[in-house]
């Protein structure tokens, strides 16, 4: 069957169930219908393929309006069921991007987008964890990395992610890079994001605990290597 989801088309093989855990998810359909280049070519794609833990595969296809315009998928249980959902970017032809939760069965949840056309945002690492130890999962990207440079925190809720705060003046990307640089890691003082200053002069390290946040300069930023070092907790 083929089943009308919110985010596009859900194609399924006859008397397939989708009840599984998604063990891998990629891209698939390359197009240039969305001219941004933001990631250092034309090239995005319209559709995300899951392989699920029975074996079976899922292909979710986005209208002609949209695309994923992202790096990577990435896995995590953002809802808590035992089950990983994927967390991608996608972005509107004219409205930019947003940020979006996809289960085995279609859209779960996403935020509203940026609002205007070529305009991105670039997921920390994996883009979930549960950064205040409240048991809830939160969701966390730059928002604009080369423009609006500023962290934003979205709790995952059943169909929604609901912002809970905002943190300026850094980033994780440069225009035409292929990767996004730091991530979230877990050293002596629970779960950390690491990114850039807005300047692009020092790693910084930054916690979230529901409140508040707390932020430390772990050094001068040499390239990638600094990131890497921060994330194995070196800094």
């Amino acid at each position: 069957m083929r089943a009308l989801v919110a985010a596009g088309l859900l194609s399924l093989a006859p008397g397939m169930s989708s009840a599984a855990d998604i063990m891998a998810a990629t891209f698939a359909d390359p197009t240039d219908r969305y001219a941004h280049g933001i990631l250092g070519d034309a090239i995005e794609h319209g559709s995300l393929v899951l392989t699920l833990s029975d074996g079976k595969r899922v292909r979710i296809v986005l209208p002609k309006t949209r695309v994923f315009e992202d790096t990577q998928p990435r896995l995590f249980d953002v809802d808590g069921d035992g089950e990983r959902e994927v967390i991608v970017v996608e972005s509107h032809q004219d409205l930019g991007a947003r940020l979006s939760v996809y289960g085995s069965d279609g859209l779960e949840a996403a935020n509203e987008h940026i609002g205007r056309a070529n305009r991105w945002l670039s997921p920390v690492g994996v883009g979930a964890a549960d950064l205040d130890g409240d048991g809830r999962v939160e969701l966390v990207y730059v928002d604009r990395p080369h423009l609006a440079k500023t962290l934003r925190i979205y709790e995952f809720r059943p169909g929604q992610l609901k912002l809970e705060a905002s943190f300026e003046a850094v980033t994780n990307h440069r225009i035409g890079e292929r990767d996004i640089a730091g991530g979230i890691r877990t050293c002596d003082a629970g779960p950390e994001m690491i990114v850039a200053d807005a300047a692009w002069s020092e790693i910084l390290a930054i916690r979230w605990d529901g409140r508040r946040f707390d932020l430390s300069r772990l050094g001068p930023h040499q390239g990638r290597s600094s990131f890497f070092a921060a994330m194995d907790c070196k800094l």
